[in-house]
């Protein structure tokens, strides 16, 4: 590989490679040392195609959630199933994983320009703008660059939009399956909104149990299924529907999430 190869979007690779080594060595600790991350189905990572695969998963912090997923598939494509033990897998990360944020956010600062240098797909929400409600049309040129990143890899995406739980799904992330028909594999992460600030950034709190289920990846009739059909599919699989919530609603889960992150003790 020519040492300053470009692609898809114009990064260099060699470049892009040292910033997913350096930014894996440094968050490295905070899944295995600050807080435990439990990991489950990782051996599926092995078994997906080169490209065209899109991840759908909730949404907790702005860039935890990102950074322990590209450790956890680095760590699979190395051999190892549901486990972070030895960084050494992250020395030749795979380059052609994407994940999907608003433009204004990877802008907000040197940091999140370095990290969407490391593989963001930036798009402009057309709901929400610098904590205001919109009304947008959506660019076509963040369509055709989600395709451009699904043709060379994987994409990951977070189709609430928010890191606030239970939110509707967003019906662009159907439209995406419906016209371009990637491999769709749900995601369910948990205990990255106790342990990290809303970035994702600074460590809020140690000894929180993390937890990121990697699901089957979906059978989805992509000429048939309608969009709402889609959305309601991905909303229960990444356990957004309000039925994941049994008796208990969003105000009484967020007064109780402690107690509950105790009683979870059995993944340890």
């Amino acid at each position: 590989m020519p040492i300053f190869k470009k692609k898809p979007f114009g990064h260099i690779l060699y470049i892009k490679k040292w910033i997913i080594r350096i930014l894996g060595i440094v968050s490295h600790g905070r899944y295995r040392r600050f807080n435990k991350l439990q990991i489950e189905g990782s051996e599926i990572i092995r078994d997906l195609p080169e490209t065209n695969v899109l991840f759908v998963s909730n949404h907790q912090t702005y860039f935890a959630d990102v950074a322990a997923m590209l450790h956890v598939f680095n760590a699979a494509l190395k051999g190892r199933v549901d486990s972070l033990k030895n960084i050494g897998y992250i020395w030749h990360p795979k380059l052609n994983v994407y994940f999907v944020a608003a433009s204004e956010t990877m802008k907000s600062g040197l940091l999140p320009k370095i990290f969407a240098y490391a593989g963001s797909v930036s798009i402009q929400r057309t709901w929400r703008s610098k904590g205001q409600n919109v009304n947008r049309q959506v660019k076509m040129s963040d369509i055709s660059n989600i395709k451009k990143a699904l043709d060379d890899g994987w994409v990951i995406t977070f189709p609430q939009g928010t890191t606030t739980p239970f939110k509707p799904i967003r019906r662009g992330t159907a439209h995406i399956i419906k016209t371009y028909k990637p491999v769709v594999v749900p995601i369910v992460i948990d205990g990255f909104r106790r342990a990290f600030d809303k970035k994702g950034l600074l460590i809020k709190k140690r000894n929180v149990l993390q937890s990121m289920v990697i699901k089957k990846p979906m059978k989805i009739d992509y000429e048939n299924e309608t969009i709402d059909e889609i959305v309601k599919r991905i909303e229960i699989e990444i356990e957004q529907d309000p039925s994941s919530l049994k008796v208990i609603t969003p105000k009484e889960y967020k007064r109780l999430e402690d107690e509950l992150n105790k009683q979870r003790k059995f993944w340890k």
